[in-house]
């Protein structure tokens, strides 16, 4: 029994996507030579397996500990102290970027500074003890903690490793399906996106997506709203399938303000999603590999 449910975790570890932003946030530090370390409480043997089907990860981090590599594992703060020793740093000058409650514990007792962005994101406030609590990596500033600056916005929109979706689009909300079991989205995806939206033999159409979440009593429930830009009538598409592309990130709007409910897409946010998507980094022919189509693009 134990080894089958190893296989079939093997089997999800390779079908596991990054979350938004990680694979930025690697590359920017790589890029200019600050140390960063990947602390789990994962056996190491585990950790090795799961980076593996991730090009350049292993190469990039300085260090990589897994939990029975030390004495106790989070929320004892171990193994972030023995990732700061055999960086060379002072555990002071420490940054950990967690999305569990014991690693902001384990951060925190190690006197390191801590960025909370939770994998359970109706657990917030659960977090609270940390520095700072974000709801998706795209949203972090390295230059509020003394790293260099990102430099890879373009106009008043961020590109995205393409995140495709496909669902039913209802009353102006896509319902998400599955993929291969797993979760489509993960918790850590939140705010405005932009992407491209096409319902079966139809052309492709710009979209802005807003994702937050309901907060009701019952429960939290992702929300995924979707407004076509350009298109007068969005009821013309009630209850059909469709597919769906995100290729970037606008954030929210300051006058949308920063909830975890946040869903209005206002019109602001449309003019910047209609400006960006006219640009080469987030043209329609990214589209071309994930829709399979050519004739119905629109240039």
């Amino acid at each position: 029994m134990s080894q089958k449910y190893l296989l079939i975790v093997s089997y999800r570890w390779l079908l596991a996507k990054p979350l938004p932003g990680a694979n930025r946030i690697m590359r920017h530090l790589h890029k200019h030579g600050v140390p960063f370390a990947l602390a789990s409480n994962s056996l190491r043997k585990n950790i090795d397996g799961k980076i593996s089907h991730h090009d350049g990860w292993k190469e990039r981090f300085t260090v990589i500990l897994g939990s029975d590599q030390v004495k106790s594992g989070k929320p004892s703060p171990d193994i972030f102290l023995e990732a700061a020793k055999r960086m060379g740093v002072d555990s002071s000058h420490c940054l950990v970027i967690e999305d569990s409650i014991v690693g902001v514990k384990a951060g925190k007792a190690a006197g390191m500074n801590v960025v909370a962005v939770p994998s359970l994101q109706n657990e917030s406030e659960s977090y609270s003890i940390a520095d700072c609590i974000l709801h998706s990596l795209l949203e972090i500033r390295p230059e509020e903690w003394g790293l260099p600056k990102f430099e890879d916005w373009v106009g008043n929109a961020l590109p995205v490793e393409p995140i495709y979706l496909t669902g039913v689009f209802s009353n102006g909300f896509l319902q998400i399906y599955e993929d291969n079991g797993l979760p489509a989205l993960p918790g850590q995806i939140w705010g405005l996106y932009i992407g491209w939206a096409k319902f079966d033999a139809q052309k492709v159409l710009k979209a802005v997506i807003s994702v937050g979440w309901s907060l009701g009593g019952s429960g939290s429930q992702r929300k995924i709203q979707l407004c076509l830009i350009n298109e007068n009538h969005n009821e013309h598409h009630h209850d059909q399938k469709m597919q769906l592309l995100l290729v970037g990130y606008l954030g929210r709007s300051l006058t949308a303000g920063n909830r975890l409910d946040s869903l209005d897409v206002l019109d602001e946010d449309k003019v910047c999603a209609d400006a960006a998507l006219n640009l080469p980094a987030f043209s329609n022919k990214l589209c071309a590999s994930f829709f399979n189509f050519k004739e119905n693009a629109q240039e």
